[in-house]
């Protein structure tokens, strides 16, 4: 019995869900910079790429993170400012501000 060859997706579904997705991200975090915050006990673990293309994260931080780190948006992140690809948020590492910045990936 011949192997068929898988169709090609001419309609690209899988780059459709995953800007779908971000979509949803985007929507979430735009409620979360809204003038009530995140509602109830809903909170955010976002996990990144420190170096990733389009990512900022400050050099000292990066210093204890240099590939990844796990951030939490529930109670205490200031200026999330949310944009078409990409979002930044106020963090505090050892009681100092810093601020993030990364796309939707």
């Amino acid at each position: 019995m011949a192997e068929e060859t898988p169709p090609v997706d001419d309609m690209h579904y899988e780059q459709l869900a995953q800007d779908a997705l971000r979509g949803v991200i985007r929507s979430a975090l735009e409620r979360a910079a809204g003038p009530d915050g995140i509602p109830g006990a809903h909170h955010f673990y976002i996990t990144f790429k420190t170096r990733a293309p389009g990512v900022s994260v400050p050099p000292d931080v990066i210093a204890k993170y240099p590939d990844e780190m796990t951030v939490v948006l529930q109670h205490q992140y200031w200026d999330l400012k949310v944009e078409q690809n990409r979002f930044s948020v106020m963090l505090k590492f050892g009681g100092m501000p810093k601020v993030l910045a990364m796309p939707y990936a």
